[in-house]
């Protein structure tokens, strides 16, 4: 199974990335998680979040929001 090629990114960067794109989401401003480390999956990823907090009615559009960037950003070796 291939897949496309994603940006390496620091811890830092992704957190980054993902706090800045949930807070331009009025629903998902309150929004906290952290970034977790994790093996490498089939699908190419290497790192996930969890929410800490989150409104039930933002989750949905979190969880869009994180799934994005997921697709876009992997862990750097340096991380």
């Amino acid at each position: 199974m291939m897949f496309s090629e994603k940006t390496p990114a620091s811890l830092d960067e992704i957190r980054l990335r993902v706090a800045r794109a949930l807070n331009r989401n009025p629903m998902c401003r309150d929004v906290r998680f952290e970034i977790v480390a994790t093996p490498r999956t089939r699908k190419g990823g290497n790192w996930t979040i969890t929410i800490q907090s989150v409104a039930p009615d933002a989750l949905w559009e979190a969880s869009e929001i994180v799934s994005d960037i997921q697709e876009a950003y992997e862990l750097s070796a340096a991380a």
